[in-house]
């Protein structure tokens, strides 16, 4: 469509934003909103993770110092107010340690379990589960210990750690063989434990 004067232009100007403008303005008040929203956001969950490792930071120093009230304390903040970051695992980690090294070790398999539940990365649940089957193993639970690593032995990364608990079990079971087995396949495929695994291994008796 053409106008013949600049009159009929701010005319039709008048009319078409008279019938559009009001959307056009929503749209663009929305629009800052939700880049305002998201910012807000951000600085909102930056803060939380700052307060979260805060909390961490205390919960860490706590454990170090052996007062695993305060560890218990701590850890159930980070899970209730900080649940979103991952400072909860982490701090149900350090509970579960202090607690087991306090001698509550049904306390300590129970933080251990809601761990694995909740973990925000399958790489804490793992680590979760190799605690609690390595807990299991010292408490002689070898059947639980044994599904724990069957239900939880699904990544490379963690197939050394695993197959280690598996030679744990094996031995506290009697079975030299598959304990031999077990701790071999742990040093091929790579643990941070090597040195102790390897020690367990000569430490097998011989087969006969």
């Amino acid at each position: 469509m053409s106008y013949e004067t600049d009159d009929e232009k701010v005319e039709a100007i008048k009319t078409w934003w008279k019938e559009n403008g009001v959307a056009i303005v929503m749209g663009i008040a929305i629009g800052l909103g939700a880049i305002v929203g998201w910012r807000y956001w951000g600085d909102y969950r930056d803060s939380v993770a700052g307060q979260g490792s805060a909390v961490f930071d205390q919960v860490l120093s706590n454990a170090a110092t052996g007062q695993t009230e305060a560890v218990v304390t701590q850890a159930r903040m980070l899970s209730d107010e900080f649940a979103s970051t991952p400072y909860a695992a982490l701090g149900a980690l350090v509970e579960a340690k202090a607690l087991y090294e306090s001698g509550q070790a049904e306390s300590a398999m129970t933080a251990l379990t809601g761990v694995i539940a909740a973990a925000p990365d399958p790489a804490l649940a793992r680590i979760a589960a190799l605690r609690l089957a390595r807990i299991q193993v010292a408490e002689g639970r070898l059947d639980e210990a044994a599904k724990t690593v069957a239900d939880h032995d699904t990544s490379p990364e963690f197939a050394g750690d695993f197959a280690a608990v598996r030679g744990d079990i094996a031995a506290a079971r009697g079975d030299t063989v598959a304990a031999r087995a077990a701790y071999e396949q742990a040093i091929a495929e790579g643990t941070g434990f090597s040195q102790l695994i390897r020690l367990k291994l000569d430490n097998l008796p011989a087969a006969g």
